[in-house]
């Protein structure tokens, strides 16, 4: 497995970038093609449709940002991290849980979960 700290590092930057060709880059670095993530809003299955999701985001988010809330940890190829959706230095709008896991050093699967999930964004397409 992958420095899960590194591996948590890239995941979060992914969601934070935001042009559209440098994220593209990031999840095609990160994620196996044929990746899945879901979240209670949202599913997507392979880059492309990750990659739109964390477009989706970012439109809806301006001016927040991902970040670590506390350590990463793993093992056996399945990495938890605990983040928040925040303003940068500001209290977080949402807390979330994303379990990774890792295939041949890339993410495979992220099951994300959120506490509390807000309704402004309870649409498809949000979420980390």
């Amino acid at each position: 497995m992958p420095r899960i700290d590194e591996l948590a590092r890239r995941y979060l930057a992914s969601w934070n970038e935001r042009d559209p060709a440098r994220r593209r880059v990031l999840v095609e670095e990160l994620w196996t093609e044929d990746a899945d993530y879901c979240d209670p809003i949202v599913a997507a299955e392979g880059r492309e449709a990750i990659e739109a999701v964390m477009a989706t985001a970012q439109r809806q988010f301006p001016g927040l940002v991902y970040r670590p809330a506390g350590n990463v940890d793993g093992h056996h190829g399945v990495a938890r991290l605990t983040w928040e959706l925040a303003p940068v230095g500001g209290p977080p709008v949402v807390i979330g849980l994303a379990v990774m896991v890792c295939e041949q050093s890339r993410l495979r699967r992220v099951y994300g979960f959120l506490d509390p999930v807000p309704v402004h964004i309870s649409s498809p397409g949000a979420g980390s």
